[in-house]
């Protein structure tokens, strides 16, 4: 029999809530099956477990969840792996350049920063230096 998985089983294993679980499935990044009165406990496959990791993995990598959703559903498919290979590295590539230009700006900040401190530093140094003269 494959792992089967509850809400709280997965919500431990990657130190989410059962809230966040609820909303990936909502998204459509998890499909679980339903079991009890009413259907009201979720029943999760490995295949739910892997969609989750590899849905937390894409969040890392700063991807929005319909992008990880639109990838990961590129691997359910029984197509060849070389498109969606190729549409990863097209959406890894225009993540590379909005982090770069994010640590571009970063660069700059900091290098105002330092030069604020270093007028400052000046600017207190020279009155010390005249209020001990007085």
């Amino acid at each position: 029999m494959a792992n089967i998985y509850t809400i709280s089983d997965l919500a431990q294993e990657f130190d989410l809530t059962t809230r966040a679980i609820r909303f990936y499935e909502d998204m459509g990044l998890l499909e679980p099956e339903r079991s009890g009165p009413g259907g009201r406990n979720r029943v999760y496959s490995a295949r739910d477990r892997t969609r989750l990791k590899l849905t937390l993995r894409a969040k890392r990598l700063g991807l929005s969840l319909t992008e990880a959703k639109d990838l990961i559903d590129m691997y359910d498919s029984p197509r060849d792996t070389g498109p969606q290979l190729k549409k990863f590295l097209v959406v890894l590539a225009e993540h590379r350049r909005q982090l770069e230009s994010q640590l571009a700006d970063l660069e700059a900040t900091l290098d105002e920063v330092k030069t604020h401190e270093k007028e400052t530093r000046s600017l207190l140094n020279k009155t010390s230096k005249a209020s001990g003269q007085v």
